[in-house]
């Protein structure tokens, strides 16, 4: 239970004075629910204003404070044209207040003629002359004390301004309670930081003050830390079953091809932590095609040789099919039996495969989140494999693992390279096992970046391709924070694409149905289509080995890491592979770094640490989309400096203070709660 000390800056936001209903919908715009989350939405710049006497034209481009006195009106016979308030210094200097889009009723109001008033605005030359357009503040000269030399500018949303939000923000720092101490003694000595409430305040003050952010920063790190060991703690102290396996069913495996060394070493990792009684749990990092489901199967073949059950999560129908058919391609003539289960399971199937699974007699069930339903149940369930790891909470881990008797073993997979900051700071609590060698054969991709000016070149190139015998994905942008129109983009591309190509177009997005999705990917994989168009629904679903060309429309609007794995789609064959990234015309750098980057490498992890410091880590896992928690204070350059002592620091309240038992412990308790961790607490108690 969240301690009383937290209640108040956790109460929601419309205990702020001032929050209706129309201001709650631009706040809740920027994931401003609660007073925490206004604290905690510290600003991404400033203004420096400077004081001053007189107007002087060196001061343009400055944001100034200056007592000025309104001394005429310059309205204009157009509606659209500015209204125009003209004032003096103390020393006869004039300027120009310029209002847009206003009834001239309401700077009249504002700023009477002969009545001086304090203004704060930027100082622009217009010609000859001194503007000031919009002042941010217009004050009796007696309030000039209350606007700050230095001000924060927040990330707004529509209808709502920024000196609306820092109202909002004092207002939240006011129910920030003076907390405990929860850093260790000396490192805070060290460091010389602040507390955690004074640097709270003191970033929204400056933020430019780097020693509150590396704090708070600080903070939020530690706390991820801290939850991780304690889920970790909390699964060693469970009992698992250790499974050991006589070799009998892997040896019958037929494989087209050697395991990699990675995929043996892997797997060797994977089986000497499976022998233990303490449940394993692993992460399996890999670039698509480098060979995660082999070493998976192994896994769950050493699983049945044992004589348990293992069972394999995928987060999309679509990824939990394909799993299923290439595991029984690959165990074909074994005497396993692999079933599927997924909210499309009806009826007497469904009934067949929960009997199956409480006997025994299915030995690996491959599905979806329906494999947590209650009426689920296993015989003896040992071990767990979950794919897309990113796209599943802890809670949901754990759920899974209640499905058995005692604890079974965990591995979960995961397509998207990931920096070691981050798979410290998002899997802490997991060991590590990296494919990062690719199965003899596969070719590297040929990557080409082309204007979206050059469309018509492209689809040229894709009819000499098609007319070949080849097929091709063609993935369509990314148009804005919206499903609804990510599709249309897809739908639009198919109907221009049949123009030309005809009934050779099939398409697949996210909000198909199943049987749709399926007869789809059906028809593109026995090649009756050529042509696969798709929103970013391939980057876990469609998996076709025989397609050796990738078009990606609007690529400079993707991060590198999801660009890899969509170029990953391809390359599975002997053939070169191609990958066409069409971007915009005018591009960012950060942009043209991305696509220059693409270019150079097909190395999967280093592509992840330039993504994490392009993009942050919420986009290179997903969690912006999928809901897992991000981190909101913290930085990539936060993460690379401060995760190290967090870590440590998180190991010595364990090791050495007594866990969460003790003084400090408590108020490492009250900071897991603070940031909104504190499931680790109940696991901890439940373990």
């Amino acid at each position: 239970m969240r301690p009383d000390i937290l209640n108040p800056l956790f109460t929601e936001i419309e205990a702020l004075k001032g929050v209706g209903p129309a201001l709650a919908r631009p706040l809740e715009r920027l994931g401003l629910a609660r007073a925490v989350d206004v604290a905690f939405h510290l600003p991404v710049s400033f203004i420096d204003r400077r004081m001053v006497d007189e107007l002087i034209l060196s001061d343009s481009g400055r944001v100034i404070g200056i007592e000025l006195t309104p001394t005429d009106y310059r309205a204009s016979g157009s509606a659209r044209a500015p209204f125009r308030v003209i004032a003096q210094d103390r020393h006869g200097n004039s300027v120009a207040l310029v209002y847009f889009g206003r009834n001239s009723a309401w700077p009249r109001k504002l700023l009477p003629l002969n009545e001086p008033k304090f203004v704060s605005g930027k100082l622009e030359a217009y010609g000859d002359n001194l503007q000031i357009v919009h002042p941010d503040h217009v004050l009796p000269p007696e309030e000039a004390d209350t606007i700050p030399a230095r001000e924060p500018v927040y990330g707004l949303s529509e209808g709502l301004s920024n000196n609306r939000l820092r109202d909002l923000v004092a207002q939240a720092l006011t129910r920030a309670p003076d907390l405990p101490e929860w850093i260790e003694p000396s490192l805070l000595a060290q460091r010389g930081w602040p507390t955690w409430r004074e640097a709270l305040t003191r970033i929204h003050a400056d933020p430019s003050d780097a020693m509150a952010r590396e704090r708070l920063a600080y903070d939020e790190i530690f706390a991820g830390q801290l939850a991780l060991m304690l889920v970790r703690q909390s699964s060693r102290k469970r009992r698992g079953v250790p499974i050991v396996g006589d070799g009998r069913l892997r040896a019958m495996l037929q494989l087209p091809f050697a395991p990699t060394g990675a995929q043996r070493r892997a797997f060797g990792e994977i089986e000497g932590d499976m022998a233990q009684p303490v449940p394993m749990l692993r992460l399996l990092q890999g670039d698509v095609g480098s060979g995660k489901t082999l070493v998976a199967l192994m896994a769950l073949l050493n699983t049945v040789e044992a004589g348990a059950q293992g069972a394999l999560l995928a987060p999309t129908e679509i990824l939990a099919r394909q799993h299923y058919e290439t595991l029984r391609r690959m165990a074909s003539g074994l005497p396993v039996n692999i079933a599927i289960l997924t909210g499309r399971e009806k009826g007497k199937a469904r009934e067949s495969t929960l009997m199956g699974l409480a006997d025994g007699s299915i030995d690996i069930l491959v599905g979806t989140h329906a494999i947590f339903q209650d009426a689920v149940r296993y015989r003896n369930l040992a071990l767990a494999v979950i794919d897309e790891q990113h796209r599943f909470g802890v809670a949901q881990r754990m759920m899974l693992a209640a499905k058995a008797e005692r604890t079974p073993h965990l591995l979960v997979m995961t397509a998207t390279p990931i920096p070691r900051t981050l798979t410290l700071t998002y899997y802490g609590e997991m060991d590590v096992s990296r494919l990062d060698e690719m199965p003899p054969g596969r070719q590297p991709i040929q990557t080409v970046v082309m204007s979206s000016g050059r469309l018509d070149e492209v689809v040229e190139a894709l009819a000499r391709h098609v007319e070949g015998g080849g097929q091709a994905y063609w993935v369509c942008p990314l148009v804005e924070e919206s499903e609804n129109s990510d599709l249309a983009a897809a739908e639009a591309r198919a109907e221009t694409l049949r123009m030309r190509f005809g009934e050779r177009v099939a398409i697949v997005h996210g909000r198909m149905k199943g049987p749709e999705k399926d007869a789809a990917m059906e028809s593109f994989a026995s090649a009756r289509t050529k042509i696969l168009v798709a929103t970013t629904v391939i980057e876990v679903g469609v998996d076709v080995p025989n397609s050796n060309l990738i078009i990606i429309e609007g690529a400079d609007r993707f991060g590198l890491a999801q660009l890899h794995q969509l170029r990953g789609r391809v390359g599975r064959g002997q053939n070169q592979s191609v990958c066409i990234l069409l971007r915009g015309n005018a591009l960012s750098e950060t942009a043209r770094a991305r696509l220059a980057l693409m270019r150079e490498t097909n190395d999967g992890f280093r592509i992840a640490e330039e993504d994490l410091r392009l993009r942050g880590a919420g986009e290179i896992l997903g969690t912006r989309q999928s809901g897992e928690q991000q981190l909101k204070l913290a930085t990539p350059e936060h993460l690379s400096a401060l995760l190290d002592p967090a870590r440590d620091d998180a190991h010595l309240l364990i090791d050495r203070d007594g866990g969460l038992s003790e003084a400090r412990g408590q108020a490492a308790r009250t900071c897991l709660y603070l940031f909104e961790r504190d499931a680790a607490v109940g696991l901890l108690r439940s373990g």
